[in-house]
């Protein structure tokens, strides 16, 4: 028996063309999901200062750090005085990224110290009459970093990294650079 109602036959149609919808929204999904669309990244660039080499990086998409990533993050912040590496902490790069993120920012960071060997840490010691260097600094464990970040004023940077309140915070005005790690809570 056919449809006479012109609604019934519009229903009719609609009903066998929502499978089809579902199925084109399903795949356009997916297709997107794998092009990686601004997926969620965090990403760092950074310019050592000492040896004028540069990192731009993703260190962490959708929630996982890239350990790749992680790894030549660890040889670019190595020790440049003895070429020593150690393991970076991913949370000291999560607070940077954050610091930046807060101040508006994608610029990059000028890296003044980051890890620091034990040789190094007491050379700097000796040479600083023991003040401004920390026998047990953050900087031998991979969780501290001196930086400028560019475009931004290092008072605005610290400023930014004390709110945060995610570990230390160190200001150097006349050198004109922030230390940053993240041990207890504290500045200077």
């Amino acid at each position: 028996m056919p449809l006479a109602d012109p609604d019934m036959k519009r229903m009719r149609n609609l009903y066998l063309a929502v499978p089809g919808i579902l199925a084109l929204v399903a795949i356009s999904t997916t297709a997107l999901s794998h092009l990686n669309v601004k997926s969620d990244e965090r990403h760092l660039s950074f310019y050592h200062t000492h040896t004028g080499k540069r990192l731009d990086i993703v260190y962490a998409r959708n929630g996982d750090y890239v350990p790749s990533a992680l790894n030549e993050i660890n040889r670019f912040l190595f020790d440049f005085r003895t070429g020593d590496v150690a393991e970076i902490e991913p949370e000291l790069l999560d607070l940077i990224y954050d610091v930046r993120a807060a101040l508006r920012s994608d610029g990059t960071y000028h890296v003044i110290s980051a890890y620091r060997s034990p040789k190094t840490n007491k050379m700097l010691r000796n040479r600083s009459q023991n003040s401004g260097v920390a026998r047990k600094s953050q900087h031998l464990l991979g969780k501290a970093i001196d930086v400028r970040l560019e475009g931004v004023k290092t008072r605005d940077l610290r400023d930014q990294a004390l709110v945060m309140r995610r570990g230390g915070v160190g200001y150097y005005a006349k050198s004109d650079f922030v230390h940053m790690d993240t041990g207890r809570v504290r500045s200077w």
